[in-house]
């Protein structure tokens, strides 16, 4: 027994000097360690678009009403443009009125005959997920659903959202509707999204229209004097029942569910100034989503640290001048325009290097610049590049790599034509010089 104790201290010796030899950072290790229990899930960094988590990621899954984050982005679009206010008045079409009346489709009982603000509407969509009301919106900037979900699929391709179809406006089954189905849609479709292009939609939305947070993060109001309660259970409510799930910083985004999808959460947060956004898809249970968005998010402001990596001004060394022909000066320093910013894995700072890629339309066949050459003027760009372990790049389609500009620090005049013609005469005899030269040794060889 004491023989075995000894074996087991030993060996945890042995494991503390290989790590302390080998410098590896044991938090970093576990980092790597997450477990989402949801079909499909991603972690991203809300303003640079990094990739910090990812579980099939790219599977088509009906998404609930996370697709009304789609319908939001467009209301608050039509706003921004001046076609719409917060205070133009609609009324409720039959359509609409007669998903309101249905309470197994999230309905609160609208009125007809009755004026209703968008404000009002986009109240009862982002805090209750109503339906009825999302309808009312889609019918009042498009004339009709069938016409918004042609402006939804419009802006999805224009978003680059990778993996996408949108059917209706709300996020149910196109079989839900009936024979309100929108035109030019399949009766028997389904919305999908897969989680990738859901935090790539919950990122424009965010970014684009913040004022959408000031909705999402609403935990209580009130439509025709009933109480609209946000179905986000982890914003900071006064409800024991809730404080498991409760995350400081979170502020939306929207949570979505249908027998199809399962429970689904798109889930924002800011913590000491940095966004998060993260999507959980087909989770088992309505505390699930939460559950699973609480471990994704801890894991992300945890695990992770916003650094700059490469100052402003940056220069790799032994690169940082271009030769420069027909130009007064032969050579030009190049710097970086900005600084180079990235959410870093415990442990990973040194995981990472930077390269040039120089703008070859600016390159003669040589490799040089040709004068002239303005002050600031862009050469070309640096890439950040990770050597660490696992890289999920950038939630941006077909953007897997991280770049910024780099310019000239000086301006570099054309040399006149006398400089020009010296300079092709001494090119000239020395071709000469180099010829001769070559011919007497090859006599002597």
């Amino acid at each position: 027994m004491k023989h075995r104790i000894k074996a087991s201290v030993y060996l945890i010796l042995v494991l503390v000097i290989l790590v302390t030899s080998f410098g590896m950072n044991p938090l970093a290790v576990h980092a790597a360690e997450v477990e989402v229990e949801a079909e499909s899930a991603i972690l991203v960094d809300a303003e640079t678009g990094q990739i910090l988590y990812a579980k099939n990621a790219d599977l088509k899954l009906p998404p609930a009403s996370m697709t009304k984050m789609m319908t939001e982005y467009l209301v608050l679009e039509a706003i921004g443009n001046g076609e719409i206010s917060w205070d133009t008045t609609t009324q409720i079409s039959d359509y609409p009125y007669s998903i309101s009346a249905n309470t197994s489709m999230s309905g609160i009982g609208l009125t007809q005959g009755q004026d209703y603000t968008v404000r009002q509407l986009y109240e009862g969509m982002s805090i209750i997920s109503d339906n009825a009301t999302t309808i009312a919106l889609a019918e009042l900037i498009a004339g009709s659903e069938g016409e918004f979900v042609q402006m939804m699929n419009d802006k999805a391709e224009e978003m680059g959202l990778p993996e996408y179809q949108f059917v209706n406006s709300t996020g149910l089954s196109n079989a839900d509707l009936g024979d309100n189905y929108p035109e030019g849609t399949d009766p028997n479709a389904d919305n999908l999204m897969s989680a990738r292009s859901a935090a790539l939609l919950a990122y424009y939305l965010v970014n684009d229209y913040p004022e959408a947070l000031e909705f999402s993060s609403t935990l209580m109001s009130e439509l025709d004097e009933q109480p609209l309660e946000n179905l986000n259970w982890m914003l900071p409510w006064d409800n024991v029942n809730f404080d498991q799930y409760a995350f400081a910083g979170i502020d939306g985004l929207k949570t979505g569910y249908t027998t199809e999808a399962g429970y689904t959460f798109t889930a924002t947060a800011e913590v000491d100034g940095r966004r998060l956004i993260s999507v959980v898809m087909k989770t088992d249970s309505q505390g699930a989503r939460f559950e699973e968005t609480k471990k994704i998010m801890e894991y992300g402001y945890n695990q992770f640290e916003k650094q700059e990596l490469y100052p402003a001004g940056f220069q790799i060394e032994d690169e940082s001048t271009i030769p420069v022909a027909k130009g007064k000066e032969d050579t030009v320093e190049i710097e970086t325009s900005e600084a180079m910013i990235a959410t870093v894995l415990n442990g990973e700072e040194e995981s990472f290097m930077v390269q040039y890629h120089l703008d070859e339309n600016k390159l003669n066949e040589d490799g040089e610049l040709v004068a002239p050459i303005e002050k600031g003027e862009k050469i070309g760009e640096m890439e950040l590049v990770y050597n660490g372990g696992t890289d999920y790049g950038y939630i941006f389609d077909g953007a897997q790599v991280q770049v910024v500009d780099l310019l000239a620090t000086d301006a570099v005049e054309k040399a006149n034509w006398f400089m020009l013609t010296l300079g092709a005469v001494g090119d000239f005899f020395s071709g000469i010089f180099s010829s001769v030269a070559d011919t007497v040794k090859g006599w002597f060889a």
